[in-house]
């Protein structure tokens, strides 16, 4: 009989997670520049091909959820309502906590709040960083020229996914750099950054607010 789809999905997002976690705890203790595929694999008791099958790149073990984010982000920016512009679904759906953020269990920020640190201080993640930000960027300006039935030389769709990725990455570059500082209250920093995101975005909203409202 044939494993139903369901299960198999289940189990490779199982397996996902358990090389991710594994991944993380090792670039946590020793650094992402001290840790190689092999010991992952070895630590997760997985060959180094399954690794790679389910992370083509190193960097990925870390940046694996941002995957999904685009996701959420473009589900919510396709699904807003009727009268609502790209730049109103944006904002609703950038300003909310998410990760270590929104982490209850004190135990997970801190793995969060690690991984994060890291980050900051890893110029191969940073780079990495900045090609998915790009692709953000193409997928949204992507979706927003489809919704608008741009032509190919209208800039309007490109320049205001550069516009609402840009205030994302600035959100997240401002959350490093209090992390850095030595920043531990997350319920402080996420009002911050809450507080933060909504005047990013009224700068906006002259320029975009009636963009690109949905019929």
């Amino acid at each position: 009989m044939s494993t139903p789809v369901g299960l198999r999905e289940r189990k490779k997002e199982r397996t996902r997670q358990h090389l991710a976690d594994t991944a993380r705890a090792l670039f946590a203790e020793r650094g992402f520049g001290q840790v190689t595929v092999a010991e992952i694999a070895e630590a997760a008791e997985v060959s180094e091909a399954t690794v790679f099958n389910y992370f083509p790149r190193k960097e990925d073990l870390v940046y694996g959820r941002m995957e999904e984010f685009e996701e959420e982000l473009l589900r919510a920016v396709r699904e807003r309502p009727s009268g609502e512009s790209v730049l109103h679904a944006f904002g609703r759906f950038v300003l909310e906590p998410r990760g270590f953020l929104a982490a209850k269990d004190a135990r997970a920020a801190q793995a969060l709040l690690a991984v994060s640190r890291m980050i900051a201080t890893s110029p191969v993640l940073l780079a990495r960083e900045r090609e998915i930000l790009a692709r953000y960027t193409d997928s949204l300006a992507a979706l927003i020229a489809e919704e608008t039935g741009a032509s190919s030389d209208d800039l309007r769709p490109w320049v205001a996914a550069n516009a609402l990725i840009g205030v994302h990455r600035t959100l997240i570059d401002y959350v490093r750099r209090r992390l850095l500082d030595g920043e531990v209250s997350l319920p402080r920093l996420a009002r911050d950054v809450r507080r933060r995101g909504k005047a990013a975005l009224a700068l906006l909203e002259d320029g975009l607010g009636s963009y690109a409202r949905k019929a």
